[in-house]
């Protein structure tokens, strides 16, 4: 009697020694595929860096620089007549875009055109990286960089 007793004890110490290293096992592995499965930081790169700090000190010029996002409708407006090589282009940048003095990282930020936005390019640089671009709803003109906009079918 005194084996079978023994015989059972080393039978359920057996099997709950290995639902305990099952059981840790399993947390662990759950810690660590929790801390793989979490999105990493986003990363910041030097130019980044550079522009954040200058769109933080520096203000629109003029009270037209201010209207990032499209919310008025063009249809309303007639329908204006184009420099020669200049068409109008919508915004594809999911972020929006800087609109800049001059073409290039470096020049002053003065207004952003935003996602979907309507915009007319007036031209390109010398380089094909940057275009000269008027805002739709006004006069504000600038550069952005270049192939972030798309053309925009006109039935005139």
């Amino acid at each position: 009697m005194k084996r079978i007793s023994n015989l059972v004890q080393f039978i359920i110490g057996f099997i709950l020694g290995l639902a305990i290293l099952a059981g840790g096992t399993a947390a662990v592995a759950y810690v660590f595929f929790a801390k793989m499965n979490a999105n990493p930081p986003k990363p910041t790169f030097a130019e980044e860096k550079k522009e954040e700090t200058t769109t933080t000190i520096q203000t629109p010029p003029t009270p037209q620089a201010t209207p990032v996002a499209a919310a008025s409708p063009e249809p309303e407006k007639p329908p204006e007549n184009l420099p020669p090589g200049a068409y109008k282009a919508r915004v594809t940048w999911a972020e929006g875009l800087s609109v800049r003095t001059e073409p290039g990282r470096e020049a002053e930020r003065i207004a952003g055109v935003d996602y979907n936005q309507e915009l007319i390019v007036l031209q390109e640089s010398e380089d094909k990286q940057w275009q000269k671009i008027r805002l739709a709803e006004g006069t504000l003109e600038g550069w952005i960089k270049a192939g972030n906009v798309e053309k925009v079918e006109t039935s005139n």
